[in-house]
């Protein structure tokens, strides 16, 4: 499938994306699991920890979910940014993301202690 066309493979990506349910989601969290500001370990644990919590929340079909190498913030991981909203924290340990889940994924309120700043998406343009 290598030296495949990618025009060939057009459809079958598109029924990857629609059986993940992309377009369909609320919320969308990325999560650094190290390993420059956290150990490989101590994210592995935060990021079992987002999955298991967004699942007793009820909140698989409206907050999607990404595990990132490195969010490019190297400092008190692990770092977690979630979107739409842009807002970056800080020291999500697997102790921590159980209050992410509750407080901001399931009812929209920043957990400040954690929170490094918001920084949304902006609204671009096509770029010249």
């Amino acid at each position: 499938m290598g030296s495949a066309n990618p025009e060939d493979i057009g459809p079958e990506r598109e029924k990857v994306a629609l059986s993940l349910g992309l377009g369909g989601f609320a919320k969308h969290v990325l999560l650094c699991t190290g390993p420059e500001c956290v150990s490989h370990d101590l994210g592995m644990l935060a990021w079992d920890a987002l999955k298991s919590g967004i699942k007793e929340e009820g909140l698989g079909k409206s907050c999607y979910r990404t595990k990132v190498g490195c969010l490019r913030v190297c400092q008190s991981g692990p770092v977690a940014v979630v979107y739409p909203e842009g807002v970056w924290y800080h020291s999500m340990t697997a102790e921590r993301i159980h209050r992410l889940v509750k407080d901001h994924l399931a009812n929209g309120c920043l957990v400040e202690e954690n929170r490094i700043g918001t920084y949304p998406l902006s609204e671009s343009t096509t770029p010249s």
